[in-house]
């Protein structure tokens, strides 16, 4: 270390070109002699700019007390410089005048500006003063060349560097925002956020407050000053007492975090790229190990299967060949695949190690002798030959097997068909089944062994096929030939016995067929004559006991002459029943000699001879029963006949009594003969004389209530029933009242009105004249035509249509579509004679009522008699009118409903 002294030196200014620092101190470090800085932030700098001198300087075993004191002989000025910068600074002057510190100043400040620093406004002289700013400014331009000139992050330097580094390791933190070197950091959580970013076991974070700065503040300098070596270089109080702390003292005090940070990543780049280096060399090592594993595994595994590939023993089943094929195909299929990827990987692995070791300046990997690639690809070539060889034998050796299988199985087969047929066929040919068989089953049967006989004929075929097949596998050397020869011996011995059990067969039911013949004839006859004469007797049983119903006596005397025609006919019956019975009795005749087991009834007929006799008893049981039954029913309708002529005799009479009486009334009704007043004295007499006649129905009831209980219910004998009676008899007492009724009206509407006996005989001769029908209405049509003749115009043009009209809806309300002589009537009194109105009442109501538009129930009381003035007060709908008092009484609306709302 040199020994600085002090040397006396004019003062001066320095001045560099240096990128970055120079331009920086141009723009924001101009410092003026004449201005004097913030007292608070001069105290920062001072401690701060003194901890970070005393950082580097203790690296020389020395430090500083006074920072304007000290340096003012600049041998620790110099000292400072040599220690930061790692070089050898000019010998100092070792006297202690004025001019050897000026010199010595001047020495460092050179120094300063040939690092590219351009100083400014600062003398050797001021330093050497003890100048407290400048040597500030010259102590801060100082650590912007050599702690945060040389700070880069993302193409960013110096300052803008040293924020843009703060900014992304406290970005994560909340209640973080780094935006300057000054308030950003007075909460002191910024600098626990950098200490926790890259120790993060020295702070806990997550317990600090953004609202206690001074033990945030506190906190991160003691554990930087405790843990990573940097100096308390600032009081918690002084920052926080501060409105605005000073940015050079944080821009010092966060750059030794950088370069604490730094030269710790700085390490740990080292050491991983120590890592780095010995996992590559590991690697290969592991590499290396697992080809030779491999290698040795899989040749160890070529030489163990070519023996088995090249084994040529052939087996002695098609089963055993069978399996050592499965095996070869488990080998290709699951033994083989996963070696073909081994050997495949092996490759892989060489290739890559090689191409690792040759990326990594290694020499090249030689395996061991014997397990070269290549030697691992001819044992695998071999392999190959030994397989194909090997798979060559087995389809060969299987392709001899399958012809021996074929022919061993096509021989089974064939047997077990045979045998399958030959299964219960000789003791069907030993059965005597024909012995109690019909006709018809023998022949059945005969067809059947016919069928057989064909059937075996063309087997023959397959045992002889059989027996070759036999032969063939006794000359190939069949493994299983014994049980083969046994087999096909059995199979002849059986089709020889087949052959003479069917010859015996044949001749038996041949014999039984002729012997059946005669008594099948004997059968068929029985047959064709019972069933005619089964069917004859049930018709006979069902005719006899049929239900009969008759309803004349013509009908019972028919069925009674039947009856005698069918009793005529019972002895030739009985012939041909004995008849019938003696071909059965001859059929049995002959089965008993021949010894003949018939097998049941006639195959025929189900007609036994029991069911004959017995139908045949039941007939001879049924013809009395029947004449008894047709003897009382040939009675009841003689009874019935005489019922119906007295009632006939009767009605007769009756029928056109009321017919006629009708006949007179409609023309009483018509004619108008005398008076009113005589013509209804005439339909009263009329009346009496028809009521008198009463007793003359009473018996015709009588007589039908006689023919009702005999339930007869049809006479030829007349063309009235008791049901037209009534009505003609209901119709002629309605006719003499309705007719009686319409005179009274016809008197009631002359007297109302006031018309002559003229006026209404020209009404009645114009109402007859057209009722073409004489049915008392007139239709529409007839009705105009009648208007027409008493001079109204209701001709076919619009206005006649229209008054049409008007008076159809006053004489047919009900749009009937009929004009009645009474209706007919009341419309020409009104248009012949003066009537009251609706209009005339309201008149006379409005004189009652004073001339008001409504009437009280006093004044009704007052002008009306009694039972008339509470007849209008009760139907009079209260008054709705302007001067409408309470009581008041609408008379119009009450007049107006008298005559239906108009006045015709």
């Amino acid at each position: 270390m040199v020994d600085y002294h002090a040397a006396g030196q004019p003062a001066y200014q320095y001045s560099g070109n240096g990128p970055g620092i120079g331009d920086y101190m141009a723009q924001e470090d101009d410092w003026d002699r004449d201005l004097l800085l913030d007292p608070a932030w001069e105290k920062q700098q001072r401690k701060t700019f003194t901890a970070w001198c005393n950082s580097h300087l203790r690296k020389a075993g020395t430090q500083i007390e006074n920072i304007d004191e000290d340096f003012r002989d600049g041998l620790k000025l110099m000292l400072l410089l040599e220690v930061i910068s790692g070089e050898r600074l000019p010998k100092p002057e070792r006297g202690k005048m004025r001019v050897h510190k000026i010199n010595n100043v001047n020495k460092a400040l050179d120094f300063i500006a040939s690092k590219g620093v351009k100083l400014v406004s600062i003398g050797a002289e001021e330093i050497v003063d003890g100048n407290a700013k400048m040597t500030l400014g010259m102590i801060w331009t100082i650590i912007l060349r050599f702690a945060i000139q040389d700070i880069s992050v993302e193409e960013t330097s110096a300052k803008e560097g040293l924020l843009l580094w703060c900014q992304r390791k406290t970005a994560p933190y909340k209640n973080v925002n780094v935006q300057n070197f000054h308030i950003s950091w007075k909460d002191g959580l910024a600098f626990n956020a950098l200490i926790h970013r890259h120790r993060p076991e020295l702070i806990e974070y997550d317990k600090l407050r953004k609202d206690d700065p001074v033990t945030n503040l506190n906190n991160a300098f003691e554990v930087a000053e405790k843990y990573l070596d940097i100096p308390k270089m600032l009081d918690a109080e002084d920052i926080v007492g501060t409105l605005r702390p000073d940015e050079k003292a944080i821009m010092t005090y966060v750059s030794c975090f950088y370069h604490a940070f730094s030269g710790a990543q700085k390490a740990e780049t080292a050491a991983n790229r120590i890592c780095k280096v010995l996992a590559v060399n590991q690697e290969n090592e592991h590499l290396m190990e697992d080809y030779e594993k491999l290698a040795s595994d899989l040749l160890e595994w070529i030489q163990r299967t070519i023996p088995w590939l090249e084994n040529r023993v052939p087996q002695k089943t098609m089963q055993e060949m069978q399996q050592k094929l499965e095996d070869f195909r488990d080998y290709r299929r699951v033994h083989k695949p996963p070696k073909v990827q081994e050997k495949c990987q092996l490759e892989i692995n060489f290739n890559t190690l090689q191409t690792k070791l040759r990326l990594s300046n290694r020499p090249a990997f030689m395996p061991s002798e014997g397990k070269m690639v290549s030697d691992i690809n001819n044992g695998w070539q071999h392999l190959e030959q030994s397989e194909k060889g090997h798979e060559e034998w087995l389809l060969n050796e299987i392709r001899r097997l399958e012809r021996l299988d074929h022919l061993a199985e096509k021989f089974r087969q064939k047997a077990s068909i045979h045998e399958s047929w030959t299964e219960g066929k000789e003791a069907m040919l030993k059965q005597k089944d024909y012995e109690t068989a019909t006709l018809s089953d023998i022949k059945a049967l005969i067809r059947k062994h016919e069928a057989f006989e064909s059937d075996l004929a063309a087997h023959q075929d397959r045992v002889e096929q059989i027996a070759a097949i036999a032969q063939e596998l006794n000359e190939l050397d069949y493994y299983d030939s014994p049980s083969v020869n046994a087999r096909c011996q059995k199979i002849c011995d059986q089709w020889d016995s087949l052959g003479s059990l069917t010859h015996t067969r044949r001749e038996a039911l041949e014999k039984t067929e002729k012997q059946l013949e005669t008594i099948d004839q004997l059968h068929l006859e029985y047959a064709k004559r019972a069933a005619p004469f089964n069917n004859w007797m049930e018709s006979a049983m069902e005719d006899l006991q049929d239900m009969f119903i008759v309803h004349t006596i013509e009908e019972i005397e028919g069925l009674i002459a039947a009856h005698d025609q069918f009793k005529s006919t019972l002895p030739d019956a009985d012939k041909e029943r004995e008849a019938i019975l003696g071909i059965q009795s001859e059929a049995q005749k002959i089965a008993e000699y021949n010894n003949i087991k018939l097998s049941g009834n006639n195959p025929y007929t189900t007609v036994t001879p029991q069911i004959i006799n017995s139908k045949w008893e039941r007939v001879q049981q049924l013809v009395p029963k029947r004449d008894h039954a047709l003897q009382d029913e040939q009675s009841k309708q003689q009874s019935n006949e005489h019922l119906r002529r007295q009632f006939a005799s009767q009605a007769n009479i009756v029928g056109p009594w009321i017919q006629t009486k009708m006949e007179e009334i409609g023309r009483i009704s018509i004619e108008m003969n005398g008076t009113l007043e005589d013509q209804l004295n005439h339909l009263k007499q009329y009346e009496q004389s028809i009521v008198d006649y009463k007793p003359n129905i009473d018996l015709l009831e009588q007589q039908h209530q006689l023919i009702q209980e005999a339930l007869i219910f049809d006479n030829k004998h007349t063309n009235y029933t008791m049901e037209h009676i009534r009505v003609g008899w209901e119709q002629l007492l309605t006719t003499i009242a309705r007719t009686s009724n319409e005179v009274e009206n016809q008197i009631l509407t002359r007297d109302a009105k006031g018309i002559s006996q003229e006026q209404m005989q020209e009404f009645r001769a114009s109402f007859n004249h057209f009722d073409k029908d004489h049915g008392g209405s007139l239709g529409p049509e007839e009705f105009k035509a009648c208007l027409i003749s008493l001079g109204y115009d209701v001709e076919n043009d619009r206005q006649g249509d229209v008054e049409f009209n008007r008076i159809m809806s006053v004489v047919d309300p009900n749009n009937s579509g009929v004009v009645t002589f009474q209706a007919f009537i009341d419309f020409m009194s009104r248009e012949t004679t003066d009537t009251d109105t609706a209009d005339q009442v309201i008149a006379s109501f409005k004189v009652l009522a004073g001339d008001k538009n409504y009437i009280t129930a006093e004044e009704l009381r007052r002008e009306l008699p009694p039972d008339q003035a509470e007849y209008c007060i009760a139907r009079m709908a209260p008054y709705q009118g302007p001067e409408a008092i309470p009581g008041a009484l609408d008379y119009k609306s009450f007049s107006t409903a008298l005559y239906g709302e108009s006045d015709l």
